[in-house]
């Protein structure tokens, strides 16, 4: 048998209410050259639909995301691939001494149509986006992977469906704030260490209005906007690609100019290239300051149908925030409130007006402030 048609893997023996498993480990590559991707999808046959397969579609931009992470000097998958292997394909050899599982194609020997290639011993019941990432690239990671055997097609449907539905998705606030354990700068941290001092600074007109973790704070009150909503305000005026950057640093330690075209959109990135992130935290204050000055009473109104200090308001504004930060200063500087008020006091929209009748809940209503204050803006020359 060619070795490249045979995988022996020592591995370790589970039982569990399923049945038994085997986990081993295997080369990303290796793993693919065995594993089929087993779509949901429907097939008719003779006028009958037959519904196969257990797995979720592809996402390319899924798969890209991860093919990129892969990529990064940190990366890691902790978590276990999971397959199911066809018995005929299974069985078991010792090498010096220890049991190791063999997986080969099978041919029927009474039947020479019954056969199983090497690239269709394994079906994937989870991981599919994980190991896809590594097809047609240089990579070759040892993978943690999870083997079952001979199970039956609604057993593996079974296993799919409860290890997706029962985890619970995390927390992009949590996930923000586990960043400021990382010791390397990167755009999240960075973001995450200015919302904190928003949050925490009594000079700031966010002072106690962020929810920490993405849930209420005891003996708080107040709180309008989540961890998350506001760091994901801040986040894209510093990277268009933020792991990207993070590699960046934690390889060479710097990251590069990008000039003027770039500067325009990410309006924060040539103070975090410099480590003068105290700087976007004053044009932050600077400009919050200005919008709960102009409208100090809808600012501070956190009750029913108000919208001004909460999501959509916060996006429209954190929106207009780069409008108005261009139209003052076409170079990295920290215009002051007075600068950001003069703009805001073109704008002839009044405290009553931020309720969620004129400005609907979702992304419309945000769209919608958002365009009644940068047409208050001056026409660039």
């Amino acid at each position: 048998m060619n070795s490249r048609t045979k995988l022996s893997l020592p591995f370790q023996e589970l039982e569990q209410p399923v049945g038994k498993f085997y986990s081993t480990v295997v080369p990303a590559q290796r793993l693919l050259e065995i594993c089929q991707f087993d779509f949901r999808q429907i097939k008719e046959n003779k006028g009958v639909k037959d519904f196969m397969g257990i797995q979720r579609k592809l996402r390319d931009d899924r798969v890209s995301e991860i093919r990129r992470y892969i990529g990064t000097v940190d990366a890691s998958f902790p978590t276990s691939i999971v397959i199911s292997v066809d018995e005929r394909c299974a069985s078991f050899e010792n090498v010096d001494g220890r049991r190791h599982l063999v997986l080969q194609p099978y041919q029927d020997p009474e039947d020479e149509r019954i056969v199983i290639p090497f690239r269709g011993i394994a079906t994937i019941i989870d991981g599919q986006h994980r190991l896809k990432a590594f097809e047609n690239t240089e990579f070759n990671w040892d993978l943690s992977v999870n083997i079952f055997i001979g199970i039956e097609e609604g057993t593996q449907a079974m296993i799919f469906s409860k290890v997706n539905l029962a985890q619970t998705k995390v927390n992009k606030s949590l996930v923000y704030d586990l960043f400021a354990l990382d010791k390397d700068r990167s755009p999240e941290k960075t973001s995450h260490e200015i919302v904190v001092s928003l949050n925490s600074r009594q000079d700031s007109p966010l002072y106690q209005k962020i929810k920490r973790l993405g849930s209420a704070t005891d003996g708080v009150f107040g709180e309008t906007l989540s961890q998350a909503t506001v760091v994901r305000g801040i986040l894209p005026y510093i990277s268009k690609d933020p792991m990207t950057d993070r590699d960046i640093g934690k390889r060479f330690g710097f990251w590069p100019d990008r000039g003027q075209e770039d500067f325009e959109r990410r309006i924060f990135y040539p103070f975090f290239r410099e480590g003068e992130d105290h700087k976007i935290l004053a044009i932050l204050i600077n400009f919050f300051s200005a919008v709960s000055e102009k409208w100090a009473d809808a600012w501070e109104d956190s009750g029913r149908g108000t919208m001004l200090s909460k999501t959509n308001g916060y996006n429209a504004l954190i929106r207009y925030l780069r409008d108005a930060y261009l139209t003052l200063t076409t170079k990295p500087a920290v215009p002051t409130k007075d600068d950001f008020r003069e703009l805001l006091d073109r704008c002839e929209l009044k405290d009553e007006d931020f309720n969620t009748d004129r400005y609907v809940p979702g992304s419309s209503g945000a769209a919608a402030l958002y365009r009644d204050l940068s047409d208050s803006l001056p026409a660039a020359e």
